[in-house]
């Protein structure tokens, strides 16, 4: 199985980013949005605590103004499918404002081993070509997530690094992301930073145990069946999607296992017994 090409390695060390048409087949996508909808609407709600997802910058955002990103449900989601909603789909007494399926952020962190139509365009040939083509020794597949960016309330994600997420030393993290249905300005699509790879990772997302560069963006504009391949330090982001169209994307990440690089203990997420899942 051939990785990238010289020039795709070229582009994705230039811009930090890279975009790759038609990775994903018709058939692959449309498998991977058929298990996506059946979990969404399979999920018991009766046993769900309304766990909201946000990115950690507002703090009033939950009914009773406390943070959901940072409780139990959340943090021990690695290992499992849990279901984040939209904030702005359910009221200040906990009731949601719309069907549960079309209220959810996002399906988490662990889609690349316990879905099988997951598994398979997760951890297979093609992503063990791309890894040696970016000289991965040991490369452990981690934070799986289909992204919903529901219609009208899909919330957006302001400037970040996956690396101030899954934070290695030296950095390491990569991130795989893979259109499921069209993406573009109409429907909150990714926006990047091209060239911002090069600059530290000045924030940190941890567990609590107790302005940057302006640099011109790119909107991109992918069909599905596309991945873009992130690398962990450029900076990117979406808008909120106030469109009428869904942006259903499939996303993990990839960090280095080998020895010389450290997974740091105060990353939100934390390997279970068997560690993170091996590439090769």
């Amino acid at each position: 199985m051939s990785g990238l090409t010289p020039t795709q390695l070229a582009t994705f060390h230039e811009k930090g980013y890279l975009v790759i048409e038609d990775y994903l087949t018709p058939t692959e996508v449309t498998s991977l949005l058929n298990e996506t909808h059946h979990l969404l609407s399979t999920f018991d709600l009766d046993t769900h605590p309304l766990t909201q997802f946000t990115t950690g910058d507002d703090d009033t955002s939950s009914p009773d103004n406390k943070p959901h990103v940072g409780d139990d449900y959340f943090l021990t989601s690695g290992d499992k499918l849990r279901f984040f909603f939209e904030p702005d789909a359910i009221t200040q007494d906990g009731t949601l404002t719309r069907p549960k399926q079309e209220a959810v952020n996002k399906i988490g962190h662990s889609l690349h081993t316990l879905s099988p139509p997951f598994k398979a365009v997760s951890l297979n040939a093609r992503t063990a070509a791309i890894a040696r083509s970016l000289r991965f020794q040991d490369p452990r597949l981690l934070q799986s997530m289909v992204i919903c960016k529901q219609p009208r309330i899909g919330g957006a994600v302001p400037p970040h690094r996956d690396s101030e997420f899954l934070y290695t030393d030296p950095p390491s993290a990569v991130g795989f992301w893979f259109a499921l249905q069209d993406a573009g300005p109409g429907n909150a699509t990714l926006v990047m930073r091209p060239g911002t790879q090069g600059g530290r990772v000045e924030r940190r997302f941890v567990r609590v145990f107790g302005k940057e560069g302006e640099t011109e963006e790119e909107v991109l504009s992918v069909k599905a069946g596309s991945l873009v391949l992130i690398h962990g330090n450029v900076l990117h982001r979406s808008e909120r999607n106030a469109g009428e169209r869904s942006r259903f994307a499939y996303t993990f990440h990839m960090i280095e296992g080998a020895d010389g690089w450290v997974y740091d203990e105060r990353n939100w997420l934390q390997p279970s017994e068997g560690g993170f899942s091996r590439v090769y």
